[in-house]
């Protein structure tokens, strides 16, 4: 013979199994208390659930819908106003490379950004800058060990390329004045190099260079704009200036141009190197947004 057994359970258990149910085991908990008769105390929770996923998902389009991706390109004309060096920095002689030539020179750069909302963004930085000159020293230069006779032609490079990574943040508007601060982190890839005949001496500089970032933007007419941007820290091991004046065009929803004035300057004086340049940039560019 077969008995049959029916095991219950205590009213309290029964609504606190159905009570504590999980968001992410709603649906499964809602049909395990309906079994049990418990549809009232189910449905609220099944409810309740559904209510968090509406709002867990509205969040997330809020999100993404302020979330925008660029690219920018900027081309450039380089001149130099001032670009001292001695290899050693105590002890290698002092030149000018002005006197080998001031430019213009090309000069490129490549930004891609994101701004994951209103507030925050990271901003990606690739800047290459290296170019020739030639002339001639006015007397004999000691550099990096080699000597360099006067009034011979001699070869000079000089390359500045530079590697960053900038978190800003997006503070509140000032009137019409959007702005933001933050910091970047930037990788220096340098190099001086001398060839006079058979006689050649090069420098390099590799190093990581931490910066505080400012940005300013301000309309000034429909569809244009004033653009301030700069990574910069001065220390007692030297210093780094970039700052960009620009005026911001936009031309479709998604493509905006500018053209502007960028300058860099910096450079540092210790026993191994001492270095300090003046650049100026004549910029011509575009972004896309998305």
């Amino acid at each position: 013979m077969t008995i049959f057994r029916i095991q219950t359970l205590a009213p309290n258990a029964r609504r606190r199994s159905c009570r504590t149910t999980r968001f992410f085991d709603t649906f499964g908990d809602f049909v395990s208390c309906a079994r049990r008769g418990h549809v009232q105390a189910a449905a609220l929770e099944f409810r309740l659930g559904l209510k968090l996923s509406v709002i867990w998902l509205a969040s997330i389009a809020v999100s993404l819908a302020h979330a925008q991706t660029s690219f920018q390109l900027e081309g450039a004309a380089v001149w130099q106003s001032l670009n001292e060096v001695a290899i050693p920095g105590d002890t290698g002689t002092r030149f000018d490379l002005v006197k080998f030539g001031r430019g213009p020179k090309p000069g490129l750069r490549v930004y891609v950004a994101h701004k994951f909302d209103e507030r925050h963004e990271l901003r990606a930085l690739i800047a290459p800058l290296a170019f020739e000159l030639t002339g001639e020293f006015d007397s004999a230069v000691s550099f990096q060990g080699a000597s360099f006779a006067a009034r011979t032609p001699t070869t000079a490079g000089y390359r500045f390329n530079s590697y960053r990574l900038t978190y800003a943040y997006h503070m509140d508007p000032l009137g019409d004045l959007r702005w933001a601060v933050g910091f970047t982190g930037k990788i220096r890839d340098a190099q001086i190099r001398l060839q006079q005949g058979t006689t050649e001496a090069a420098k390099d500089n590799v190093g990581f260079v931490p910066l505080l970032h400012l940005r300013a933007q301000y309309p000034i007419s429909e569809g244009l704009g004033l653009r301030f941007d700069m990574d910069g820290l001065a220390a007692p091991q030297g210093r780094a200036f970039d700052v960009l004046l620009a005026i911001d065009a936009q031309i479709t929803d998604e493509l905006s141009g500018y053209i502007g004035y960028r300058t860099v300057e910096g450079g540092a004086d210790n026993k191994t190197v001492y270095n300090f340049a003046w650049l100026h940039f004549a910029v011509l560019g575009a972004t896309l947004s998305f």
